[in-house]
């Protein structure tokens, strides 16, 4: 075990320790008791878990990280390339495990990031037990109060890089919303909780154990302030819950665990050095992973299937392209190109022999589906533009949607909206984004359907048009998706913009970045 100094303090059998700046006295407001260290953080709320209660990003002054996930880099067998490096942080209640979180997270400078509480997998109480949390005669801080089978399987799916739904706690009613949030794998899974070190397979799956260590009177002046404030509760009500339950399950559970730990961090998150040493030792564990730039020379895929270049295609090609095509022109020629492409794309769908009978009483020797269903999915918002066409040729076909968008400062995807019809497992999904760059988005998307269970190969991509780099991350990630395009262009640029590319499809087709000289009155709209 590593002991980590902090800035300042006593040294006490091998241990660095806290040691107080002010009189003893006690008098004066509870704030004394406290450390004068600003950790720049807004107060944490927990009226529900963290996981519902917080957006799923950290703002700091130079940058937002987000850690609802991360966009999925793969292997050419399209898996994760490497486990999430998953950081388990223990410590007694209050003693500041989500400040020191945070400030590694922000330390780190790495955009995916999942902060997984331990507070979303308490149990749900009895009525019986209601009635005795309602009167601080309900024991929280005991390890048979939190779920841990449930616990495990989520953390092993995150470390994955799976997608899994995580229960949203309320601190009100000691139940769980009914709705659970969506989170995806990331680069570093930090995981804390009072009993993050009290399970012998969870500890696991932790790849670095941190126990933060806080004086009791500053954990219990935080507490104090906690309840008070942010859950409405009586100072005796607190007072009596800390001295019936809290204190004993630290001295019990809770200390003994911090001999597991590999670094021990005294005086939480203004402790600098500590996290500046922990975040060294985090980054040299990690591998930087990107797109597969090493396959930009070789020949395209043989899944790529393109349009044949007609003087038909060529011309539409020549129309949507032209930045003085007034907006009419550029949906009703997109609009015949999608129609052309989904047909494209259908011939690839699995089919049988069909024999019927004609008008004439003679036998035809025909083709039909040889599936299931087909599912559309459009990647919001320029692929929803290509459901009419779907539709126009695939009767009572089912849609889903997922909402991808770029990030303009990294280039990389951002999962915000998710809709996919109930069984969608079973089926031929032909997946719908206009224009594929970087390939980014219609990765995520991708391993959306597989995360639900979808078969690589009945994942169909179109796109009016792709760039070569695209083609090439979706093709070394993916194998078996078959993709399906009118048009390859050879560049991305700085911007992620393919060149000599379309321009911004999404704008050109609804008109939100239309010249003034354009009007929306007569034009047709898109319809749904």
């Amino acid at each position: 075990m590593n002991y980590l100094p902090a800035y300042s303090g006593a040294r006490i059998s091998g241990c660095w320790t806290l040691t107080s700046d002010g009189s003893g006295n006690g008098e004066g407001s509870l704030d004394r008791l406290l450390p004068s260290v600003s950790t720049g953080l807004s107060p944490r709320k927990r009226t529900t878990s963290q996981c519902k209660s917080e957006p799923p990003l950290l703002r700091t002054s130079k940058r937002t990280i987000y850690t609802a996930g991360r966009p999925p880099w793969y292997n050419e067998h399209g898996t994760q390339s490497k486990d999430a490096f998953v950081i388990g942080l223990c410590g007694g209640s209050a003693s500041g495990k989500t400040t020191v979180a945070r400030k590694i997270i922000e330390a780190l400078d790495v955009p995916w990031v999942v902060l997984l509480s331990m507070d979303s997998f308490y149990k749900v109480l009895t009525p019986e037990q209601q009635i005795m949390a309602a009167s601080n005669d309900y024991n929280f801080d005991h390890p048979d109060a939190f779920d841990f089978d449930l616990l495990k399987h989520i953390l092993r799916k995150l470390k994955q890089g799976k997608s899994i739904k995580i229960p949203v706690y309320d601190f009100t009613t000691h139940g769980r919303h009914k709705d659970w949030k969506t989170i995806y794998g990331a680069s570093v899974i930090i995981f804390e909780g009072i009993m993050a070190f009290a399970d012998k397979e969870l500890l696991q799956l932790l790849d670095m154990k941190l126990f933060v260590d806080t004086d009791s009177d500053i954990r219990l002046v935080r507490r104090l302030r906690r309840d008070i404030s942010e859950r409405g509760r009586e100072i005796e009500g607190v007072i009596k819950q800390y001295n019936k339950f809290v204190k004993p399950a630290f001295e019990q559970y809770i200390e003994p665990t911090m001999r597991l730990a590999d670094i021990v961090v005294p005086r939480g998150g203004g402790n600098m050095v500590a996290i500046d040493l922990i975040v060294q030792h985090v980054h040299s564990q990690l591998e930087e992973v990107t797109l597969a730039s090493a396959h930009q020379a070789q020949p395209l895929p043989q899944t790529l299937s393109v349009l044949e270049s007609t003087p038909q295609v060529k011309g539409m090609h020549t129309i949507i392209r032209n930045k003085e095509t007034s907006r009419d022109e550029f949906i009703f020629y997109s609009k015949r190109l999608m129609r052309l492409l989904i047909e494209r794309a259908l011939s690839f769908l699995p089919s049988q022999v069909h024999v019927v009978q004609t008008p004439q009483g003679e036998d035809y020797e025909g083709r039909a589906f040889n599936g299931k269903r087909i599912t559309g999915v459009s990647i919001l918002r320029a692929g929803e533009t290509m459901e009419p066409a779907l539709r126009a040729v695939c009767k009572d076909v089912r849609i889903g949607k997922i909402l991808i968008q770029t990030n303009q400062d990294t280039g990389e995807p951002e999962l915000h909206y998710l809709r996919l019809p109930k069984d969608i497992s079973e089926d031929y999904v032909i997946l719908m984004d206009c224009t594929v760059s970087t390939g980014a988005a219609a990765m995520m998307a991708v391993r959306v359907l597989l995360d639900h269970d979808v078969q690589e190969d009945k994942i169909l991509l179109v796109s009016l048009l792709m760039a070569e780099m695209g083609i090439h991350s979706v093709a070394y990630a993916f194998p078996q998706v078959k993709i399906i395009t009118t048009a390859v262009d050879k560049k991305v640029n700085d911007l992620f913009h393919i060149i000599p590319g379309i321009g911004n499809f999404g704008d050109r087709y609804f008109g939100t970045d239309a010249p003034p000289d354009w009007s929306d009155e007569d034009l047709d709209e898109p319809s749904y």
